[in-house]
């Protein structure tokens, strides 16, 4: 459905995209922290287990970013482009 000139659909799929891409990065992240605690190098280790926890948090927010285009979308619903 596009409302506003914004194909939200699209815009959705967009979000999904950012996500799969943060969800590579945290695989990453996640497996580099456990690199760093097997390798004993336990500072580096926290670091990466804190980025590990904000990459968690942009899923959420990204999520929730999902959620809203889809009820901001119906809210709408009664506009249409031609």
């Amino acid at each position: 459905m596009c409302t506003d000139g914004v194909n939200s659909d699209q815009f959705k799929s967009s979000i999904e995209q950012i996500d799969e891409a943060i969800a590579l990065c945290r695989r990453w992240v996640h497996r580099a922290h456990h690199q760093a605690e097997d390798g004993s190098l336990p500072k580096t280790s926290d670091k990466l287990l804190a980025a590990q926890g904000l990459l968690d948090d942009i899923r959420a927010l990204l999520e929730e970013a999902q959620e809203l285009v889809e009820r901001e979308s119906a809210d709408k619903a009664s506009v249409q482009v031609v």
